[in-house]
């Protein structure tokens, strides 16, 4: 890999010896902590939808059209859960779906947030919010990092990559 290569955080055409570069690398952990704690806390809430088993009070929930966090689980489990985990196995095996499912993800956990944070306040104690906050920030930041998407969109058969070349192709 070529020194222009290693100071754009290693996305760049240079690169030919197959590792991953940097913002890969962290557009998938961060992916697969955000599927790895919505799995596990999406199936905490559905198992016990009180919320009591992971220290969640029931009254967070006053004011908000849920009467237990069972359909919240539901919904952390499957759509920020499942989803982020097959979206960071999509970026490893460079898919080039991966580049938009990892933009919807890092949106999607910004909104969850946003609207639990309009409907049950904000809660520094536990900090999860927060934390969450972050990592959709990181998802964000790591996919529209320069050079990510080309490096998602570019490994697949020749007739599915997309060209850099500015010439029409014949």
């Amino acid at each position: 890999m070529s020194d222009d290569a290693r100071s754009s955080g290693g996305v760049g055409p240079e690169e030919k010896d197959g590792a991953r570069p940097r913002p890969v690398q962290l557009l998938i952990s961060a992916l697969a902590f955000q599927g790895m704690s919505g799995v596990g806390g999406g199936l905490g809430l559905v198992f016990d939808p009180s919320g009591a088993g992971l220290g969640l009070p029931a009254e967070w929930l006053v004011g908000s059209p849920f009467d237990d966090y069972g359909i919240p689980g539901l919904v952390l489990l499957s759509l920020l859960g499942v989803v982020p985990l097959a979206v960071a196995y999509g970026v490893w095996a460079r898919k080039p779906w991966s580049w938009t499912g990892s933009l919807l993800v890092g949106a999607a956990l910004l909104v969850w947030l946003a609207v639990e944070i309009a409907v049950i306040g904000y809660h520094a104690q536990p900090p999860l919010q927060l934390i969450y906050g972050i990592v959709g920030m990181l998802i964000l930041g790591a996919t529209f990092w320069p050079g990510v998407r080309m490096h998602l969109m570019n490994d697949g058969p020749a007739d599915e990559r997309i060209s850099t070349d500015p010439r029409p192709s014949a």
